[in-house]
């Protein structure tokens, strides 16, 4: 990425109304990690951008869009309405290596609660109402300025639609665009949970295998060209953590344009990428709007936070919005308020930048103390990020029964092969490592279950 393209990211936002005169601009540093580029790179399109009027400098105090700018607004009047529209797995059991959970000790608690006292001092009467069904405005705005930024999509805040997480995202979208018999791909082996929801949603579900390449869509042309939907993770599958390769990405985006049929982008731990440039999503490949991007914040916040998004496709938004309003209620205004401010100040770009570096450092941690532990009995096929590892089995037991070994001790690790719904299945374990705070500390933790998994896997 060049610096003509962040300027005209920025200019295009500015131009659309979606940054708003006054609104602050992450860091030169901090974009520059997050798009990683040069600083040079960024501190060009700045540069510029200052000097046509857009940004100011105010120094320490950080870059901002200049308050006096005043544009012509481009967007129309349909949109200018809608977006001022009124319409607009965790378990609290203690463990370790759990999946999904973020480094809690690292979370900016003193900057959050901080937040948090000023949107509760002031919440007007009139936000004590019913929320709006498709979340609140500001975080829509947040979150559409984000994706474009971070992501490269070209979304606009009247397409965002606020939920509670990954399965609201699934229900809305199939109860609001499935017909009873349409098939649906989902990949195998693929999100467990995801699976299960499924499995009781949809009557046509069908699996696609995952090889290194992400989805293989040649079996899925070969055997289900007529789906009408496909479930994706491609930037880092779920639960094997590749990629999509770039040329099965523009195959699955060509299948959706010619069979109108919707790809649900599930931008799986897509913040997480440790050792080569940012992997751009599917979405911003999408020039003809088949794709549904989804995503959530409760592994780069919390789980608690139980905030997820869509953005919709153009041509959809006034069906989501009508049946929003029948199937959801809307989420709790105040959560929304505090994660608007936490995004639009520039703060989780700076927490995302932070635990990029912690993970890596982490996983390390987490694999040469296994590899200490178990010497041989494991495998690893290392991916470029994400926030858990897939120890394969070289041989010993199947590993739903070492799994329940390890549960048994409070290492609340998965079987691999519970992830998988056809037959052709691999074993392992997948750990979640990003807790761990020390390699000393993660094999006192291994010590655990050490004597028992070396005896059942020598077997």
């Amino acid at each position: 990425m060049g610096y003509k393209e962040i300027y005209a990211r920025y200019r295009q936002q500015i131009q659309d109304g979606l940054l708003k005169p006054g609104a602050r601009v992450p860091s030169i540093r901090s974009l520059a990690s997050e798009l990683q580029v040069a600083r040079k790179t960024v501190e060009t399109a700045y540069e510029i951008l200052t000097g046509e009027g857009y940004f100011v400098s105010l120094g320490a105090k950080g870059t901002y869009i200049n308050p006096e700018l005043r544009l012509t607004s481009t967007v129309s009047a349909d949109n200018a309405v809608s977006s001022r529209s009124p319409h607009t797995l965790v378990t609290e059991r203690k463990g370790d290596l759990r999946l999904g959970i973020p480094a809690l000790d690292e979370f900016p608690h003193k900057k959050w609660l901080l937040i948090s006292g000023k949107a509760a001092r002031s919440l007007r009467p009139e936000e004590m109402l019913m929320p709006p069904v498709m979340g609140f405005q500001p975080l829509r705005e947040a979150i559409s300025s984000y994706l474009n930024i971070s992501r490269g999509l070209n979304c606009r805040p009247q397409q965002i639609f606020v939920t509670s997480g990954y399965r609201a995202n699934l229900r809305l979208i199939l109860s609001v665009l499935a017909q009873p018999d349409d098939k649906v791909l989902f990949e195998d082996p693929g999100y467990f949970y995801g699976q299960q929801l499924l499995k009781r949603m949809a009557s046509n579900l069908h699996y696609i295998p995952v090889d290194r390449q992400g989805m293989d869509f040649d079996y899925l042309q070969r055997y289900h060209n007529d789906a009408r939907f496909a479930i994706v993770t491609p930037t880092h599958q779920s639960p094997l953590a590749v990629s999509l390769s770039l040329p099965r990405k523009h195959q699955l985006l060509a299948w959706a344009q010619q069979n109108s049929s919707w790809i649900i982008e599930d931008d799986y731990d897509g913040e997480f990428h440790y050792t080569r440039k940012v992997i751009p999503a599917l979405k911003s490949l999408d020039m003809h709007d088949r794709v549904i991007y989804t995503g959530t914040f409760s592994k780069t916040i919390m789980p608690a936070m139980r905030i997820g998004y869509m953005v919709m496709p153009q041509e959809t938004v006034a069906r989501f919005s009508e049946l929003g309003e029948i199937l959801e209620t809307g989420l709790p205004l105040l959560p929304q308020k505090i994660l608007a401010q936490f995004l639009s100040e520039g703060h989780f770009y700076r927490h995302i930048k932070k635990m990029r570096l912690l993970y890596q450092q982490r996983r390390r941690m987490m694999l040469e103390a296994i590899e200490t532990s178990f010497p041989g009995l494991f495998e690893f096929e290392l991916t470029d990020g994400g926030m858990h590892i897939v120890a394969f089995q070289r041989r010993g037991i199947e590993d739903t029964a070492l799994a329940a070994l390890w549960t048994q001790h409070e290492l609340y690790v998965r079987p691999l092969s519970s992830w998988y719904a056809q037959t052709q299945k691999r074993y392992g374990l997948v750990i979640g490592y990003t807790n761990i705070r020390s390699t000393e500390e993660a094999k006192k933790i291994l010590e655990r279950v050490k004597g028992k998994t070396l005896e059942l896997m020598q077997h």
